[in-house]
């Protein structure tokens, strides 16, 4: 998702933003960028949910092998952390992007209003 979406995004915006862009193409361009980080959104709170979920899982299982000393319990909580480790990777590229999106649209929003004064 990083890499074949969200990166190429960003790249994408950073150029537009780092340039000079008329105010009519900001405007549409803002548009667009709302319908993205929509779609970042989303696939973020899912992301969390599930790293979440897997984290519980993880905090669930050790002291359950603690308390019944089965092995299976061991080995199920060693999968759980290596499933999380990646999820935790993946969450934290995607937050971050979304974090910078929407510096981007705020970027866009100033060159679409040049009257707009705040500062960002």
């Amino acid at each position: 998702m990083y890499k074949n979406r969200l990166r190429p995004a960003l790249i994408y915006y950073r150029d537009l933003t780092e340039g000079k862009v008329e105010q009519d193409r900001a405007m549409i361009e803002m548009e667009r960028l709302l319908i993205q980080i929509s779609f970042f959104q989303h696939e973020r709170l899912i992301h969390l949910i599930v790293t979440v979920l897997f984290g519980l899982a993880t905090v669930i299982t050790i002291p359950a092998y603690l308390m019944l000393a089965e092995y299976s319990l061991l080995l199920l909580g060693a999968l759980f952390i290596v499933l999380l480790i990646p999820y935790v990777v993946h969450y934290f590229h995607l937050e971050n992007g979304v974090q910078e999106l929407y510096l981007h649209y705020n970027r866009l929003e100033l060159m679409a209003h040049p009257d707009y004064k705040k500062i960002y």
